[in-house]
């Protein structure tokens, strides 16, 4: 699992043990990214263990699982709400991207590179998505351009892939297209993207609901089909 950005809401050292105690509990393994409301020196205090977030000033890493690349950008600017990769992160992208051609790869980074159509969150997109995608253009391995931050679910063509938000875990950005729509959230369904790949299916995006639901129903009894 990873975790695109915005782990915390004010960056302190209280609320990242508090995210710790959470993240402890899962059953598989996780991996971070900063967003905006995240303190890159309090979040690498707090997961001294996760060593892919010691290096560098900025939190860029990747890994590989199960073949497929996943590649993490730091898109987040202390103490603004906008994003920014800058020249050194995307030569180290374009490094990371010519060194294994043929893998299926995830690019992640908290900023959107698009525009969302929601006019508070697009004032604080990424600051630079023509040099991001100048690069990603020239990898037609990079299955999907992933991000945080908008709190809906989108998807969105970019740099010849697809570009994918994810929906909040807390909250969704409400839904308003009018262009001096107010800054507000509503209580709409938590729940995040998962991503499946297959050698010949290629790769699926599902966007999975979190809560109890009624069901499963079947849509079949012995006589046929129930309804």
């Amino acid at each position: 699992m990873v975790i695109t950005g915005d782990l915390v809401d004010f960056g302190t050292a209280e609320e990242y043990q508090t995210l710790w105690q959470i993240l402890r509990r899962l059953q598989l393994p996780f991996y971070l990214m900063p967003g905006n409301h995240d303190d890159r020196q309090a979040l690498r205090d707090a997961f001294p263990d996760h060593a892919y977030l010691q290096r560098g000033a900025t939190l860029n890493w990747q890994l590989t699982v199960n073949g497929v690349k996943l590649l993490a950008l730091d898109s987040s600017v202390p103490q603004q709400p906008w994003g920014y990769v800058d020249e050194e992160q995307l030569n180290w992208l374009a490094e990371a991207l010519l060194h294994e051609p043929k893998l299926p790869t995830l690019v992640m980074l908290h900023h959107p590179p698009f525009a969302s159509g929601i006019d508070h969150m697009d004032r604080q997109r990424l600051r630079n998505p023509d040099a991001l995608a100048a690069v990603i253009n020239q990898h037609p391995q990079v299955e999907r351009v992933l991000c945080g931050h908008l709190h809906r679910s989108m998807q969105m063509r970019f740099a010849g892939t697809l570009a994918c938000s994810a929906p909040g875990v807390s909250h969704q950005v409400a839904f308003d297209l009018q262009s001096d729509g107010p800054a507000h959230f509503v209580l709409e369904p938590p729940g995040f993207l998962l991503h499946r790949w297959h050698p010949r299916q290629g790769m699926t995006t599902h966007q999975c609901a979190i809560g109890s639901y009624s069901g499963p129903w079947p849509f079949y009894d012995k006589n046929g089909l129930i309804d």
